[in-house]
């Protein structure tokens, strides 16, 4: 087999893994911003309940968790096909790490401006929708972009639930021709490259957005 055929069918495994990546990223991002405004302004049972779901998360390995959700949840009646449950693991895992983050955006917001949104009688939701969050979430997406390289990474773990991604296609790949050295070298440059490409994205997208926060509606030209 050539370079070019080999990476003619990595490519194939490169588009699900970047498939898999963008879906569990953003649905990771939702439910880090569900979970991480539910610590904070949630009330004490449903922040003690984010906290444990946080720490859950964060404490066993997404592997463990890939398989649990593979293999054991058909067991209580729950089936997944292995795509759906390699972007719930992924969603799940990430989620958890991005809800610290919004939790620590949220709390770094000084006391004094809650204090004066309470003073205008502003209401807890009109507070945190048009005050905390807005100032908050462009400090979040450095560290939202490299949790979102990371989960790129952690895709490479799906292979291992019969997902036919990068990972599983270079295993393929190796066990017929052998040649580790071509393929895996391959495996590495793609998703180097696909954590490139990320990380382009998120730099962009921050860079809208602080020009969008230095520039509000009505002063841009």
């Amino acid at each position: 087999m050539t370079w070019v055929h080999d990476l003619a069918i990595l490519t194939r495994g490169a588009g699900i893994t970047a498939i898999i990546a963008v879906i569990s990223t953003l649905l990771g991002a939702a439910i880090a911003f569900i979970v991480g405004v539910a610590r904070v302004e949630g009330g004490p049972v449903v922040a003690r309940i984010a906290l444990f779901y946080i720490e859950f998360m964060r404490g066993t390995p997404l592997l463990v968790k890939l398989f649990w959700l593979y293999y054991a949840l058909p067991l209580i009646g729950v089936s997944l096909d292995p795509f759906t449950t390699g972007i719930v693991g992924l969603s799940l895992n990430i989620g958890a790490y991005g809800a610290e983050v919004v939790r620590g955006g949220l709390q770094s917001v000084p006391d004094v401006q809650i204090e004066a949104a309470r003073a205008l009688n502003f209401s807890r939701r009109y507070t945190l929708l048009h005050i905390t969050l807005p100032q908050t979430v462009i400090e979040m997406m450095p560290a939202f972009g490299n949790l979102a390289v990371q989960n790129l990474k952690d895709t490479a773990l799906v292979s291992l639930i019969s997902i036919a991604d990068l990972t599983f296609r270079a295993q393929q790949l190796r066990n017929i021709t052998l040649d580790s050295a071509r393929i895996y070298t391959l495996t590495l440059l793609g998703y180097f490259v696909m954590a490139l490409v990320l990380s382009a994205v998120m730099r962009f997208l921050e860079h809208k957005a602080r020009r969008g926060a230095a520039f509000p509606r009505g002063m841009q030209q």
